[in-house]
């Protein structure tokens, strides 16, 4: 009983340990999914997020100008102007309001991200009050699912379209037209430029020229790269509270795990007398009674993973520093975390089991048969 209750303990901290790691990879993968290799993004000098970056019309012409830019088949030059703002929405269940980040776009928003696509309704029409929402998003607030009005800038707006974006970040915000966007908030300038390059390498000469236009204050960035520096700060927030935590655990499955092999130790001191009668040098004893401690965690450990792959299923959300706005994401199991998790059971298997191993290891011959 003591050793299914030390390997249980083991088992609960590595559930844990595995579960904040699984976090912060699903943070991270929903952020990276949403940017493209092949997409760059420009923003305001020095602002954190699209939210806190302003570009004007002019400054818009002049980087849509640029001979670095795609064209479609149609001869457009895929360029999109976008606009980010923030509202505030009821949860479903609690009704508590929270951030949502609503993104004006146009049509060539759409061909330069294709894994945004309809799940259910239609499109937005030009020059009309209507919007589509991403499924994370109409999951988890009132009022803005398939053909219900929300109202913010003043206007009523209808969802006529729901969207999945293969789990990228883009599920958790609201999609409409920008002008419309700009009209509402009478907002003059737009918060970025997202632009496909035609070659992957225009992108170092496109930087360089733009960041050197003394008509231009901004900075370009690698869409996929721009969207991972998002998920910094709230990822290494996750990591370091969850690691802290979890240490902290660790040290009560440690002390359980020596508990459990000293009282091993005392239970079997005629089978350490009698094989060191037989011989054995203490060596092979301490790496008897470590292995058995190493295989009692690593049972431990695989049992904690099995828990956490569980969670896998299971959809959270957020708010990311970087944005302000609510952000949904899933736990995400990876190979590396599945290694991380089982070497750290394994350390605490050493440190909780090297300490009975090492006493049973300097028993004497005559001792140990004396206290049998």
């Amino acid at each position: 009983m003591t050793t299914l209750l030390t390997a249980g303990g083991i088992a609960l901290v590595i559930f844990v340990f595995s579960a904040v790691l699984m976090l912060a990879n699903g943070l991270e993968k929903t952020l990276v999914g949403t940017g493209s290799e092949k997409n760059a993004i420009v923003v305001r000098q020095g602002a954190e997020s699209e939210f806190m970056s302003m570009l004007d019309r002019n400054a818009a012409n002049i980087i849509k100008s640029q001979p670095e830019i795609a064209v479609d088949p149609e001869g457009k030059r895929l360029a999109a102007s976008e606009v980010v703002v923030l509202i505030n929405l009821p949860k479903r269940g609690t009704n508590k309001p929270s951030h949502v980040q609503i993104r004006g776009v146009s049509p060539e928003s759409l061909t330069m991200r294709p894994q945004v696509k309809l799940a259910a309704g239609r499109l937005w029409r030009p020059g009309l009050s209507e919007v589509i929402v991403g499924r994370a998003v109409a999951e988890r607030f009132r009022g803005i699912g398939l053909g219900e009005t929300v109202r913010f800038g003043m206007r009523d707006w209808t969802v006529v379209g729901l969207f999945e974006a293969e789990g990228a970040g883009f599920e958790s915000e609201i999609w409409t037209d920008a002008e419309q966007l700009v009209q509402a908030f009478r907002r003059p300038v737009f918060s970025s430029i997202t632009l496909q390059l035609a070659s992957p390498g225009d992108y170092s000469t496109l930087k360089s020229r733009l960041e050197s236009d003394p008509r231009l204050t901004v900075e370009v960035e690698r869409e996929k790269e721009y969207y991972a520096k998002q998920s910094e700060m709230l990822a290494t927030f996750i990591r370091v509270l969850g690691i802290f935590v979890t240490v902290i655990f660790s040290l009560g499955a440690m002390i359980g795990a020596m508990i459990t092999m000293y009282a091993s130790v005392a239970n079997r001191t005629t089978e350490i007398g009698t094989m060191r009668a037989l011989g054995f040098p203490r060596r092979s004893i301490l790496i008897a009674f470590l292995f058995e401690s190493l295989f009692l965690a690593l049972i431990g450990g695989g049992l904690g993973i099995l828990l956490a792959s569980s969670l896998q299923f299971f959809t959270v959300s957020t708010t990311n520093f970087a944005t302000f706005s609510e952000l949904a994401f899933r736990f995400v199991l990876s190979p590396a975390i599945i290694i991380e998790s089982l070497t750290f059971s394994l350390a605490m298997g050493f440190f909780g089991g090297f300490l009975p191993a090492f006493q049973a290891s300097r028993q004497r011959i005559v001792e140990a048969f004396r206290a049998s």
